[in-house]
């Protein structure tokens, strides 16, 4: 298939259905920290973009709403995909995107690099997707804090060492800071900046 073929196909069929479809599941992530979502819609993002990650870019991304990628994503169609099917413009900055995407492995030394909001709006800060290997078969993560009976236990691979200690930070600057959506295929996880994270031993 050709770029330009990549580019313009691969959306949503019904984007009234599958857009409201996909937001209900973010919501219900958000509001249920470390649950894991899921969706069964036939869209195809451009490769390396995983399913999840496009689905939820297609329903909350638009010409309002830069986007920031890094590595093999801001070198790939998916900007152009995305661009084509919502009117999101890449942010030449973190700080100016409101959305930012990750790809597998990246190299992540702080939250504080992506638009935190203010203490009047907080909602003006980003929402950072981080595409992992797998969302079940790494290293234990207790979550607890507002939408978690007690505490989740959640088990992603591939994020950096430093992850849960970047979250505390994170966390610390609350009502401010980035929202976080671990994805992987279809499935994904909703960390919100209120959740409270530590390495379970």
């Amino acid at each position: 298939m050709s770029a330009k073929a990549n580019i313009v196909t691969g959306g949503f069929s019904d984007p009234v259905f599958d857009s409201q479809h996909i937001f209900k599941a973010a919501m219900d992530g958000m509001a249920r920290p470390g649950k894991l979502q899921s969706f069964d819609l036939p869209i195809q993002p451009p490769s390396p973009l995983g399913k999840a990650a496009g689905g939820i870019l297609l329903t909350l991304c638009d010409y309002e709403t830069p986007v920031w990628m890094n590595g093999a994503f801001s070198k790939s169609v998916v900007p152009s995909w995305l661009s084509f099917h919502t009117g999101a413009q890449m942010a030449p900055t973190k700080a100016e995107a409101r959305f930012a995407v990750l790809d597998a492995g990246s190299t992540l030394s702080s939250f504080d690099l992506f638009a935190q909001g203010s203490q009047e709006y907080p909602d003006r800060s980003a929402t950072v997707i981080i595409e992992v290997p797998d969302l079940t078969g790494g290293p234990a993560l207790r979550l607890s804090g507002p939408g978690i009976r007690e505490s989740e236990i959640i088990r992603p691979s591939g994020l950096p060492d430093i992850f849960v200690r970047l979250w505390s930070e994170n966390r610390a600057v609350f009502p401010r800071g980035v929202d976080v959506i671990l994805t992987c295929g279809s499935h994904f996880i909703c960390l919100p900046r209120s959740t409270r994270i530590k390495t379970e031993a």
